[in-house]
């Protein structure tokens, strides 16, 4: 399937969502997170011409995401080994109080201590994905997919117990 560069960026412009979801899922720094968002851009350009539309182009989308995340994790883990980490505190609006965005924080230290099959798979699961596509993304069975998803959430719910991170 052939797809014009303006159509790329309409489909990336609509599912841009899930390429920051991905980058969150696997680096905390801000800066870390743009350089894998503008790898995974490029991974998909350049594989673009692979997407054949057997599925939705966001399923596409995620597969290389996540792909190339796993890779460029295990390829920054190796680099960042030399380098110190400068640490930033962003500075809040007044009258915000934060709970939200301290459980979305805490649910995604929890999620870092998955495996990364189990990340990919909380991370479509929570996006509504039908088990069906989860499957098909991640080379699972179906009934595979619904027994990982169990175990995962429970995972989640032992991790987030004994870290503390429960409100």
């Amino acid at each position: 399937m052939k797809i014009t560069e303006k159509e790329f960026l309409d489909k990336i412009n609509a599912h841009k969502g899930i390429i920051y979801k991905v980058s969150r899922m696997y680096f905390d720094e801000p800066e870390d997170r743009e350089d894998l968002f503008q790898e995974i851009i490029l991974q998909l350009w350049k594989s673009v011409d692979s997407f054949k539309g057997n599925s939705q182009f966001s399923s596409w989308m995620y597969r290389v995401a996540l792909n190339t995340a796993i890779v460029y994790y295990k390829k920054e883990r190796k680099r960042k080994g030399t380098t110190a980490d400068l640490k930033t505190e962003p500075i809040a609006p007044k009258g915000y109080d934060g709970i939200k965005d301290k459980q979305l924080e805490y649910f995604y230290k929890a999620v870092k201590q998955l495996g990364k099959i189990d990340k990919a798979l909380i991370l479509l699961y929570i996006e509504g994905y039908p088990g069906k596509a989860i499957a098909e993304t991640l080379g699972l069975s179906e009934a595979n997919t619904r027994v990982k998803t169990n175990r995962v959430k429970k995972q989640l719910k032992e991790i987030i117990k004994t870290e503390g991170y429960e409100f």
